[in-house]
């Protein structure tokens, strides 16, 4: 006497609700993923190579200078162009962390002296990890 029920067939796995959770996991990392650091400010960056480019961390101070000579720390305008007013801003956008890496974006055509400027105003507040962006030169220039 055999008790066991008669099998009719294989199990089937329904696949397409995994397919689907798979593409709506990959259409949300294509969606919230942040490709480049953009900003609203229109600035034509000084060339240079590409050698020796290194990765920035997510915890910086930004200091923007168009070509009229305002500040911009971390995409905020400056109320003036003098060193103090842009010293409160570096001071209020680090957060008291000395620690942290400055990123100047200067436009090409931005007077020396805005520059220059800004180096002192974040030197004077103890940052020392300064960098300069630039744009890549293409290689058949």
């Amino acid at each position: 006497m055999n008790l066991r029920p008669h099998r009719r067939g294989s199990p089937d796995i329904n696949l397409t609700p995994l397919i689907d959770v798979v593409f709506l996991l990959l259409i949300f990392f294509m969606v919230s993923t942040t490709f480049e650091h953009t900003s609203q400010i229109e600035l034509a960056l000084p060339e240079a190579s590409a050698e020796g480019a290194l990765k920035q961390p997510d915890k910086r101070i930004d200091i923007t200078i168009d070509k009229e000579g305002h500040y911009y720390v971390n995409d905020k305008g400056v109320s003036g162009t003098d060193l103090a007013s842009l010293r409160r801003a570096i001071l209020k956008a680090s957060e008291l962390k000395p620690d942290l890496p400055v990123t100047i974006y200067a436009d090409g055509r931005t007077p020396h002296q805005a520059v220059i400027t800004a180096m002192d105003a974040a030197s004077q507040l103890g940052y020392s990890k300064m960098s300069f962006a630039t744009r890549r030169q293409d290689a058949d220039e």
